[in-house]
């Protein structure tokens, strides 16, 4: 037996799979990751964590399964979190902590490079709108802040290179995590110089040359074979960011194919034969899916979410008393909203209880209940969260489409795949049919095996692995109560959006 062994290096938690060339998942193992915070908006973490916990994991799938079956790995691939600032000096040693995502220090460096460049055309450039989660500002700060470190840096990696570096010890970065950094130059296809100038640095002294998802960036040592257990001369791929590697774990063949990843949040994939302008809301990056040359991928933040806050806030008295005794709450709620006709009784639900991401892009968006009278009823809440959720989904696809990519289907991974009824919403709001797959389908380190086996030319391992269990086809008689719905959903927040930035004012004095 053969196998691949796919891992992500996530925020809080490392998990990694071990799957045979037959599609059976074998083993698996996490640990979990610490976040240290220093100060004010700083979130970091240490490297040396993400390869110790490598080290373990791939250890304890060696008890688990035999350290013999370990050695005949065929192939691993590391994805992780995005976008991390952690420079290395020649040697592969990191310099300091790690600034993760989520670290926040650097936003008056981050105007400092758009006063130089010009907003639009930074967007132009990369393709997103800035943030300080990726790494103009970070590299920025880093220039300003850490002279002597910047002196000694011979690169700056991604959370899944420096486990690279330490497995392969060659220096890498993949080009979806490239073309994420907001560094890249996505017409171009290399990295910008416009934005190093702006930054101050030479992004192509210090950014290692962007490899493709796909490819064998090195082969395990000796001395790392010694303490993970693997097989010296183990071919390590490229990798991907933890969104890319979900896309692959949802089975997505062909443009026009979309997928959810629900949990708390969603991301959103939808498959596309060419890539889009750059300054659109939602833009279509390089995809290592075979016959899906590019993919839209757009993150939305409340969406299980807010099906947790209606719970925890709005469901009564009866409910919170059947969720304290373990009873399923969700398969309740479900219930609650079947109850209630589309259209939920006249109630509109705007989820945007974390501001929104695509293909709003605005951190001061406010969820809000519209439409409450005496004669609401719990059903009809119920019914407006999954309804709004499904317009928050609806507008991300529709956004797609103005770009002229047609969506035929969508897959529902995680989570929201368990709740037949919110996925029947779906279906009819988007007018689309909809593949509720089951609990193995857009796992991220599965995505990562999956990643491996193509790489080593067993790229049909996913058809064996990732199959829908339910097909449910949309209501072509909701349609006109949906469409009118959505109309409202969309004219509510663009009139409102003036209030909604007061609001946060307000809010934050």
């Amino acid at each position: 037996m053969e196998y691949l062994l796919g891992m992500d290096i996530g925020t809080t938690n490392q998990k990694a799979l071990l799957v045979a060339a037959s599609g059976e998942i074998v083993a698996s193992a996490s640990r979990k990751n610490q976040l240290i915070h220093p100060g004010p908006n700083m979130v970091e973490q240490d490297p040396d964590q993400w390869w110790r916990n490598t080290v373990e994991i791939l250890q304890e799938l060696a008890r688990s399964v035999g350290q013999e079956q370990l050695r005949r790995v065929r192939a691993v691939c590391v994805s992780s979190q995005t976008v991390t600032l952690l420079p290395v000096d020649r040697d592969g040693n990191a310099l300091m902590n790690a600034l993760i995502w989520m670290d926040g220090r650097s936003g008056d460096e981050l105007g400092q490079v758009l006063d130089r460049v010009g907003r639009e055309a930074f967007i132009s450039i990369v393709g997103g709108r800035p943030d300080v989660v990726f790494l103009p500002g970070k590299l920025r700060w880093f220039a300003k802040n850490k002279p002597r470190l910047l002196e000694k840096t011979k690169w700056f990696l991604q959370a899944n290179g420096y486990v690279n570096l330490k497995l392969t010890g060659r220096a890498s970065l993949d080009l979806d995590q490239a073309s994420r950094t907001q560094c890249y130059d996505l017409a171009g296809r290399c990295w910008s110089r416009t934005i190093g100038n702006a930054i101050g640095v030479e992004l192509d002294e210090l950014l290692p040359k962007p490899s493709a998802v796909t490819d064998i960036i090195g082969h395990v040592t000796e001395d790392a074979a010694a303490l993970t257990g693997l097989a010296a001369g183990t071919p390590v791929v490229a990798g991907c960011c933890d969104a890319m590697a979900s896309l692959c774990a949802i089975g997505i063949k062909k443009p026009g194919q979309a997928g959810e990843s629900s949990g708390t949040s969603s991301l959103v994939f939808v498959g596309a034969s060419s890539p889009s302008a750059t300054n659109v809301p939602v833009v279509a990056r390089p995809c290592p899916v075979k016959g899906v040359p590019y993919v839209f991928d757009a993150p939305i933040n409340a969406t299980g979410g807010a099906i947790k806050w209606f719970l925890d806030n709005m469901a009564g008295e009866q409910l919170l008393q059947e969720r304290q005794a373990g009873g399923d709450v969700y398969a309740r709620m479900n219930e609650m909203a079947a109850r209630s006709a589309p259209g939920a009784n006249g109630l509109l639900f705007l989820p945007y209880l974390h501001g929104e991401r695509a293909p709003l892009w605005n951190s001061a968006a406010r969820g809000m209940l519209i439409g409450l009278t005496t004669d609401t009823t719990q059903e009809d809440m119920a019914r407006a969260v999954f309804e709004g959720t499904a317009f928050a989904l609806r507008h991300v696809v529709e956004t797609i489409r103005e770009t002229g990519t047609e969506v035929s289907s969508l897959r529902i991974t995680g989570g929201g795949a368990r709740s037949v009824e919110w996925a029947r919403i779906k279906a009819d709001v988007l007018q689309l049919p909809v593949e509720l797959m089951d609990g193995v389908s857009g796992d991220v380190p599965l995505g990562d095996a999956l990643i491996a086996g193509q790489a080593v030319g067993l790229g049909e391992l996913s058809d064996r692995v990732l199959k829908p269990v339910r097909v449910l086809e949309p209501d072509l008689k909701a349609r006109p109560v949906y469409d009118e719905m959505y109309g409202l959903f969309r004219s509510v927040y663009e009139k409102l959006v003036p209030e909604q930035k007061r609001l946060e004012e307000f809010k934050r004095r």
